[in-house]
C-alpha cells in the first residue's frame, strides 16, 4: 500500500463497511474534526527570505523562472495579526460529506460542461476533468474520501448554510488569515511543518500521483495545531475577496510541483463562479 492510500479514514471505512454501516454515511459522519486555534497574534505573510526560497523551489521544479518572472509571491506583505479563538475543520471537505448535502438539499452536484471548461481558459484539458465530475448526486464511489472539488464560492456557502443548520452551530468559510494560522502556527515558518520543503508530507506534482488523495494522508505534515492538507492537495475557498469577483484561496494543489505556492504565506485568487479541479474548501466557527 502506497503512503496516500493509508489514510486513517480508509481504515475507518472499511471497519464501517463490516458492520453494514454506508460508505457515505460513514465518511461524513467521521472524517472532519473541528481543531481550536487559540486567541492570539501570528506572523501573516512573507519576508524577502521566504519568497526567495520559494522561487528557488519553483525554478529548481520547473527549470524556468515564470513564477519569479510574475511577481508570484511579491504580494505577501509580512505583519503580525491578531486573532479571536475559533475552530476549523482538520482536513477539507470530502465528497462523502457534500454528498449528503446534495442528497438533502437537491442542491447542484459538481459537475461542469465542456463549453463551460473551455471557457475558463485553463491549461487542463476537458479530459483531466472528467474522473472529477459527477454524473449524479452519488459521489464517485472511488473517492469518497477525497476532497470536494469543482464547486464554485456559492456552493461552499451553501454547503456552510447546509451544515449550520445540521449541527446547530455557525459554520463558514474561514478569512485567508485564519486559514492562513491554523494553517502555519504563529512563528511564521514556511510550511505547515517548519522551513524546508519536504514532498513527502504533502500531496503535490513533486511526489504525488497527480490527483487528489484520501483526506488526512500525510499526517506528518501536519500544522502546529494538527490542520491536515494544509498544503498541496487542494486550494481552498475563503471568505476574503480579491476583487473583480474574485476570492482569495490557499493552500496549493495537487499539480503544483516546487512548491512556492503551497505555502501557507502564498496569495492567489480565483473567480468566484469557477468549479475547477484544484479548488475545493473547509469551514470554521466561533466557539461556543
Amino acid at each position: 500500500m502506497t503512503r496516500h492510500q493509508s489514510s486513517p479514514f480508509v481504515a475507518l471505512l472499511v471497519c464501517c463497511a463490516w458492520f453494514g454501516v454506508s460508505q457515505t454515511t460513514a465518511h461524513a459522519e467521521t472524517e472532519a474534526v473541528p481543531i481550536e486555534i487559540p486567541a492570539g497574534p501570528f506572523i501573516m505573510g512573507s519576508d524577502l527570505e521566504e519568497r526567495e526560497t520559494a522561487y528557488r523551489l519553483d525554478e529548481a521544479a520547473y527549470g524556468h523562472s515564470v513564477t519569479r518572472q510574475n511577481g508570484w509571491y511579491d504580494r505577501e506583505p509580512q505583519r503580525s495579526v491578531t486573532l479571536e479563538r475559533y475552530l476549523i475543520q482538520n482536513v477539507p471537505v470530502t465528497n462523502a460529506a457534500y454528498g449528503r448535502f446534495v442528497d438533502e438539499t437537491g442542491h447542484r452536484y459538481p459537475t461542469v460542461t465542456q463549453a463551460v471548461w473551455d471557457g475558463y481558459g485553463l491549461i487542463h484539458p476537458y479530459s483531466r476533468a472528467q474522473k472529477f465530475i459527477w454524473t449524479s448526486s452519488t459521489p464517485p464511489s472511488d473517492r469518497l474520501d477525497h476532497p470536494v472539488v469543482m464547486v464554485s464560492l456559492d456552493d461552499a456557502l451553501a454547503y456552510a448554510r447546509w451544515f449550520s443548520t445540521k449541527t446547530g452551530e455557525t459554520w463558514r468559510l474561514p478569512t485567508e488569515a485564519e486559514w492562513e494560522k491554523a494553517a502555519r502556527g504563529s512563528d511564521g515558518r514556511y510550511f505547515p511543518w517548519g522551513n524546508a520543503f519536504d514532498p513527502g508530507l504533502l500531496n503535490s506534482h513533486d511526489a504525488g500521483p497527480f490527483s487528489t488523495v484520501s483526506v488526512g494522508s500525510f499526517p506528518e505534515g501536519a500544522s502546529p495545531y494538527g490542520m491536515l492538507d494544509a498544503a498541496g492537495q487542494v486550494f481552498e475557498w475563503t471568505s476574503t475577496k480579491a476583487g473583480n469577483g474574485r476570492h482569495i484561496v490557499k493552500g496549493g494543489s495537487w499539480d503544483d510541483r516546487g512548491c512556492g505556492v503551497c505555502r501557507p504565506a502564498a496569495r492567489h485568487s480565483r473567480p468566484d463562479s469557477i468549479k475547477h479541479i484544484l479548488v475545493g474548501f473547509r469551514l470554521v466557527r466561533e466557539p461556543s
